[in-house]
């Protein structure tokens, strides 16, 4: 069925857009929606599955501005020029006060590289491309999401591609009088596919991209249809059964979703389905009459635009100034002045700017976000510099972001894992572990230069806070395992001659007591034995994971090279950030700094069980602390007083390159002289 044989009104400037009817349950919705998202935010212990919200918001969206375009080509017509004009007087007002209050505390607080990387979040924010931008920077050396203060606007800017694709596609539809249920129903089968397909693959692209994000909107998309074409139900327990289910599914979402499993992929239909019911339901249904439509939560929903959009800096920058996670105390006072704010924009913002038909307030706001590209363009391009620009700055800054991994090497897929390969040798050599052997990446690309003839067929496989043995499980990181036991199958397996393993030894079993205020963030890792979870810390799975460690390598020593890698001594005491001092908010400079840390007493006597471990299973040991270390003290600056650690744990690329020549064994041959020619005989 066509959805209509009237002809649409494309390019009447006289045509009016059609609204729905206000619900105020659907304000309820979103404030569902929104205090997920703060409460996983800011306490994320308590509400682990939160920020399902965002999958809410987008149901929401694609209900109503699907509702609102089928409405007006239905009706007397739609106006492209107020359909735009309507979203940047919703839209633009409150970002724009975010931003500017973002990037004037920023100026203010932040070190040289963290304003850099702000000005590049505000210029993406204010292009509504932050998606792309945190999918090209997603990573394990890149900052901590934590301190990313835009990061959130990545859900915003996927709804704002959403409203520039979706009404040209449906004007196109409805232009060529194609069945819209079917567009609806064939973009969100696509998008939903590709987002399963590749969930697992490929994580970060199925999270970030707009394609594979559309069909929850597309899931609001289709009610909008049937609701402007198809009768409502009658009010009766079919609806209090729509409304039950719906906020039982969002329930549901928020207590077995978490961030380590494939999200979105197949669990995002919980809250997207949660949310189609609460709206299927509609305001008679018996949760969204005396639940969602009740005046706590309609006002929540109706400042939750400007309260999502306050929290996350003020999180963000709380952070950033305790130099950790701050307490539950001001995390909640972070909350409470992100309702203020929330309300005060509201108020005195934004009923304002939806109300005027000036045009010139439109153009203004517009011209406002191009203002905002610009400026952040130029604190990208170092034109402008945020308040700590002391020169110095720029030498810790340097260090901070001299990670080269994996630059110069070629990526190949063996056996369906993807490696990181260089050389072309006749010995394979396998580097199996996590960012503590990808960080020796710079010295084989810097031997590929000076001496390629020795250097063998190096391949690297690697996943960060990924340990290289079996059974040992993150809790925080689904993948790990995958990518550790296809490590794993190959480097068992005869495609390689010798295999490598390192690891930051010292971050998983240098602590291994009970976890305290202190330490509790690395309370990640336990050992799977049978149906037994033992903790590493507290739990005694440190040991396990060390002796099937050695049992690995005692097997593959007895047809093949083996190497264990030694760490590097790691702690905060080595970071680049050692040389800052003073306070974010008064007068910050960076002094020299003695070039040496003590080798603390718990990572010298685990050095010295990985050597005797290495030694009992007939593997190579590479040690860095002779070249590093001097008795109890290490290197952490040479004599000019530059850093030679990228952060608290890992060596920056610039020092690789040039004296980590202790891993040279384990990647090149010597090439063998030529053998002399017989002497003549007479």
């Amino acid at each position: 069925m066509t959805t209509t044989t009237s002809s649409p009104t494309f390019h009447n400037e006289h045509a009016h857009l059609v609204h729905p009817k206000y619900r105020p349950d659907i304000d309820g919705l979103r404030a569902v929606a929104v205090l997920s998202v703060l409460g996983y935010h800011a306490f994320p212990q308590w509400i682990k599955g939160g920020f399902i919200g965002v999958d809410i918001f987008f149901v929401i969206s694609g209900f109503l501005i699907t509702t609102i375009i089928l409405a007006s080509f239905e009706g007397d017509g739609f106006s492209y020029r107020e359909f735009y004009a309507r979203r940047v007087k919703r839209i633009f007002p409150a970002l724009a006060l975010v931003l500017a209050a973002t990037l004037a505390f920023g100026w203010y607080a932040l070190l040289p590289n963290e304003w850099v990387q702000l000005g590049k979040h505000v210029a993406s924010g204010a292009g509504f491309v932050s998606n792309f931008a945190f999918w090209t920077e997603a990573g394990y050396f890149d900052n901590a999401a934590e301190t990313k203060p835009l990061l959130h606007l990545w859900s915003l800017a996927i709804e704002e591609q959403f409203y520039i694709f979706w009404p040209v596609l449906l004007g196109l539809a409805w232009k060529r009088k194609w069945r819209v249920l079917w567009v609806v129903g064939i973009v969100a089968a696509a998008s939903f596919l590709l987002n399963v397909t590749t969930i697992h693959s490929h994580r970060t692209a199925a999270f970030y991209s707009p394609l594979s994000r559309f069909w929850e909107l597309m899931i609001g998309g289709m009610l909008a249809y049937m609701r402007l074409h198809r009768p409502l139900p009658k009010p009766g327990w079919g609806r209090h059964a729509q409304s039950i289910a719906g906020l039982a599914l969002i329930v549901l979402g928020l207590c077995f979703i978490r961030g380590g499993k494939a999200f979105p992929g197949f669990w995002a239909i919980l809250p997207t389905l949660g949310a189609f019911f609460c709206i299927a339901a509609g305001p008679t249904g018996v949760l969204n009459r005396y639940v969602l439509a009740s005046k706590p939560m309609v006002w929540v929903g109706l400042i939750s635009y400007p309260l999502y959009l306050w929290h996350w800096p003020l999180l963000a920058y709380a952070r950033i100034l305790e130099g950790k996670l701050p307490s539950d105390g001001i995390r909640a006072l972070m909350l409470v002045a992100s309702f203020v704010l929330a309300w005060l924009t509201y108020r005195f913002v934004e009923r304002y700017t939806r109300k005027t038909e000036n045009p010139t307030v439109t153009s203004g706001l517009v011209a406002s976000m191009v203002g905002f590209v610009v400026l952040g363009l130029l604190a990208t391009s170092g034109y402008y510099v945020g308040r700590h620009s002391d020169p110095y700055f720029n030498k810790t800054a340097a260090a901070a972001k001299d990670w080269a991994y994996p630059d110069g090497l070629s990526p190949i897929k063996v056996d369906g894992e993807v490696l990181q390969q260089i050389g072309h040798g006749k010995r394979r050599v396998l580097f199996f572990g996590d960012s503590h052997i990808e960080q020796y990446g710079p010295r084989a690309v810097e031997l590929s230069k000076t001496a390629p003839d020795t250097l063998d067929s190096l391949s690297f496989v690697t996943w960060g806070a990924c340990p290289p043995i079996p059974n040992v499980v993150d809790e925080r990181n689904n993948l790990c395992a995958e990518r550790r036991d296809g490590g794993m199958r190959l480097a068992v397996s005869d495609k390689f001659d010798a295999v490598v393993f390192g690891g930051c030894w010292n971050c998983y079993f240098s602590e291994t007591s009970k976890p305290n205020a202190e330490n509790a963030a690395a309370d990640r890792y336990y050992y799977l034995d049978g149906k037994n979870k033992r903790r590493f810390m507290g739990g005694g799975g440190a040991d396990f994971a060390l002796n099937t460690l050695e049992t690995v390598m005692t097997a593959l020593s007895k047809h093949k090279q083996v190497y264990l890698l030694l760490d590097n001594p790691v702690g905060e005491g080595f970071g680049p950030e050692e040389f800052v001092k003073g306070g974010r908010l008064g007068n910050m400079s960076v002094g020299r700094m003695s070039p040496t840390a003590p080798w603390v007493s718990e990572q010298k006597a685990l050095h010295e069980r990985m050597r005797q471990i290495a030694k009992r299973s007939g593997a190579i040991v590479i040690d860095p602390i002779p070249t590093l270390c001097e008795k109890d003290w290490c290197t952490r600056a040479d004599a000019d007083a530059t850093p030679i650690y990228k952060d608290a744990g890992h060596l920056r690329a610039e020092y690789v390159r040039k004296f980590a020549t202790y891993i040279d064994p384990a990647m090149t041959t010597p090439k063998q002289p030529a053998a002399a020619a017989p002497a003549p005989t007479r």
